[in-house]
């Protein structure tokens, strides 16, 4: 998901009271003291040690499936950052040569301690993040200045004030609805597996995302057809909702899935009165949204240092999240690292200098709910009138009287002057968002046998056989949006 580029320097005068933590697992099930200890290793980029403790610890027979499944995950964890983590130091220095030719070896060292290019040592080896030369750009105002062909970043034209928030604007003042500015449209999702990832005659599983009824914001979903016919739809129940479908892989042909629906999407908007907002009772069914879920929120001291830092003496629920929700929002954006890779994504995105949607979501939604607002978690695909469409991560936040209010802290606040279009995105949604999940890490349906390629979110879909999961290397993923006649048009 991209955004508008903004100077880390904001979030580096934080420093001092922003520093590295260790995470708990990006396991899917609890680990031992040992797998901690892995888990540790791994991030501190010693691999060989970590492969070393993983061998000796799977040679016993007395771990339990989900011991042996956490040492396991963390094999696999290093296979992926090796893949996230591919250039070499002369490798990433010829990307960024690419857009400024006359490049020089200082200028790339300055930028490189600075911190703009996203790097780990991996046993003794410097390593880059594939992205880094292209996140670079959206980081540093110096770099894109040095470009020889400036051109626009692919950003989402709702990234700016647009007719479509004075619309749901309008709309919502004359009428008194929240649920306003409806669009009917037909979306395509396919998946494509390489042409033998999997033994021919074996029977490739295949689950791609798909919405769920939600009175107000997505409504009167239609299935129309799939590839092959016959699928498996899962309850409106399932948080991570998915069709899923089998096929026998045929040899040196790929395997393709998709799946067509329509439905209706509604903007949102709440009007907040400041004045009238009062702190949240810890009701039963708020209480899943007001604490901790390690490891991906979690209230760690520098968690709070930073809030306080942000907050203050701010005692008003909705001032506070305004305050917290400028913070996150002046984190630039730039192309993330693979969830399954991250211990503690909030904590990640505190201190890396730059975040993705998801990556901003789980940072507000903790420091939120570490100031007793509870949120949660919403994420799907965004798409546009013209060719744009993305993945994309949202949330909601609750506030006393009103109840939940959107928040779209990626796509953040506006400078046009008019106070109502600035602050859109805290507190209204567009009309332009598919959600496939209410919330993150959820069970499949049917349940899936082997690790998740994407351990958070489900927005590509996933792929397994017999023999194990396919990660993301192995199949490729398309998404179409097409609007239809908005519902009440001549």
């Amino acid at each position: 998901m991209a955004r508008r580029s903004l100077l880390a320097g904001w979030v580096a005068s934080f420093a001092a009271i922003v520093c590295p933590v260790t995470a708990l697992a990006a396991a899917p099930v609890a680990a031992s003291s040992n797998v901690t200890s892995v888990v540790q290793l791994v991030d501190a980029g010693k691999f060989a040690d970590a492969h070393k403790v993983i061998d000796d610890a799977l040679r016993s027979s007395s771990l339990s499936a989900e011991q042996r499944s956490a040492y396991e995950f963390q094999r696999e964890r290093m296979r992926r950052i090796l893949l996230d983590f591919a250039l070499t130091p002369a490798d990433a220095q010829a990307r960024v040569r690419k857009q400024i030719p006359d490049l020089t070896d200082a200028e790339f060292a300055r930028w490189d301690n600075a911190g703009l290019l996203e790097a780990r040592v991996i046993d003794g080896q410097k390593k880059y993040f594939n992205r880094a030369p292209s996140n670079l750009f959206r980081l540093s105002a110096e770099a894109r200045d040095r470009r020889a062909n400036p051109a626009p970043f692919n950003d989402s034209p709702l990234e700016r004030p647009h007719a479509h928030h004075k619309e749901v604007l309008e709309q919502a003042k004359a009428t008194g609805h929240s649920a306003v500015a409806p669009r009917r449209v037909r979306i395509t999702q396919s998946l494509t597996v390489d042409a033998d990832a999997v033994p021919a005659g074996e029977t490739v599983r295949a689950w791609i995302p798909y919405p769920r009824q939600l009175r107000g914001q997505q409504e009167n979903i239609r299935f129309v057809s799939s590839s092959p016919d016959k699928h498996q739809l899962a309850p409106e129940s399932a948080l991570q909702r998915t069709v899923y479908f089998e096929q026998t892989a045929v040899a040196a042909k790929p395997t393709t899935f998709s799946v067509t629906y329509e439905l209706t999407i509604f903007g949102q908007h709440k009007q907040i009165d400041p004045e009238k907002v009062v702190p949240t009772a810890p009701a039963a069914a708020l209480v899943p949204y007001l604490g901790e879920r390690p490891p991906h929120i979690v209230f760690t001291d520098e968690m709070r240092k930073f809030s306080r830092a942000v907050v203050g003496d701010e005692k008003n629920p909705y001032r506070i999240a305004q305050l917290l929700f400028a913070a996150v929002d002046r984190i630039p954006w730039a192309g993330a690292l693979e969830y399954s890779t991250i211990t503690n994504i909030s904590d990640y995105a505190l201190r890396a200098g730059h975040a993705d949607c998801g990556q901003q979501t789980l940072l507000l939604m903790t420091l939120l709910r570490l100031n007793g607002i509870p949120a949660r978690w919403q994420s799907g695909w965004i798409f546009s009138d013209g060719t744009y469409n993305n993945m994309h991560d949202w949330g909601w936040l609750y506030l006393a009287p009103y109840g939940w209010v959107p928040m779209d802290v990626t796509f953040g606040r506006f400078d046009s002057g008019d106070a109502a279009l600035d602050n859109f995105y805290l507190g209204s949604f567009d009309a332009y968002r598919v959600v496939f999940n209410d919330d993150y890490s959820q069970p499949f349906v049917p349940a899936k046998q082997h690790f998740r390629s994407e351990t958070i979110d489900l927005q590509r879909g996933e792929v397994e056989w017999r023999g194990g999961n396919l990660y993301f290397d192995r199949w490729d993923y398309d998404f179409k949006a097409t609007l239809l006649q908005s519902p009440g048009a001549n």
